[in-house]
């Protein structure tokens, strides 16, 4: 066994010890990091090449600082974003979420659909669509001048278009157009507080999380916005928690203009978002 390969072993048990949820998928992607080569050829690396850097950032793993804080990066479906203090870091889970409006567009008898992400963060929801569906016009929306800076980072050169607004009010000029509506608003309660994972709770932006005394206050938000820009016809998608399913499906009623209202579950069969379509009328 190489060097490299012995320390990642030893780095895996230290992060387990320290309850990090993904030891050893973390300890190496921490040494591809620092090696400066994929995952895949960490076998390869020459014993007088290790670089004893690798444990200063294993321990700040260990100390339950987000590995994309350390690498200074996240993967999201086919897209990798630059991510570090001030934004949140995507979720694989949220990658179901846009795996459900990418396959409603792709459905859509419409040649260039208009897409609207409320509470864009890091720009990952936004890419991933416009890379996937690259006949889509995608608009972004984000409150916060932080988080916005890392979008506009990430988004550069791409056919995203940035939006620096409140949520409520954004975009009146497409009101009752946009063919789809997608958004990973904040939902935790703040009553919940001392369940979070240090990774979210710690180093994600507030703003990003929190959401009232139930959760819902963003989402309500999106509802609202949703209702406005969406055109007759047009889809919504917006991720809650798993412990929301009941609810959340409440907030898109009948008398407000929503029609096939329906949960969806993660891939570990976890209620995870609600996509609804707005009335014809």
């Amino acid at each position: 066994m190489s060097l490299l390969l012995h320390e990642i072993a030893w780095a895996t048990n230290r992060l387990a010890e320290a309850d990090v949820p993904s030891p050893r998928h973390d300890a190496e992607e921490l040494a591809a990091y620092v090696h400066g080569v994929s995952r895949s050829a960490l076998a390869s690396v020459p014993d007088t090449e290790f670089d004893a850097r690798y444990w200063v950032e294993v321990a700040r793993r260990a100390a339950r600082e987000p590995l994309q804080h350390i690498t200074g990066r996240a993967y999201f479906r086919y897209v990798e974003v630059a991510v570090g203090p001030g934004v949140f870091v995507p979720r694989p889970e949220t990658e179901v979420v846009v795996g459900w409006a990418i396959e409603a567009l792709r459905d859509m008898d419409v040649a260039d659909p208009l897409v609207v992400d409320l509470g864009a963060g890091s720009g990952a929801i936004a890419l991933a669509i416009a890379k996937e569906v690259p006949r889509s016009r995608v608009h972004a929306v984000e409150a916060d001048e932080e988080a916005f800076g890392w979008a506009k980072r990430n988004c550069a050169d791409t056919a995203v278009e940035l939006h620096l607004d409140d949520l409520l009010i954004a975009l009146p000029e497409l009101s009752r157009s946009v063919d789809l509506v997608i958004s990973n608003p904040p939902y935790i309660p703040l009553t919940e507080w001392e369940y979070v994972a240090p990774e979210a709770r710690d180093y994600d932006p507030p703003r990003s999380l929190w959401a009232g005394p139930d959760g819902l206050d963003a989402i309500r938000t999106i509802e609202r916005t949703a209702r406005r820009l969406l055109r007759p016809g047009g889809l919504l998608a917006v991720e809650h928690s798993d412990r929301q399913g009941l609810e959340v499906p409440r907030l898109f009623p009948e008398s407000r203009g929503w029609a096939d209202v329906r949960n969806h579950r993660d891939l570990a069969n976890r209620d995870r978002f609600v996509t609804a379509r707005k009335n014809d009328r």
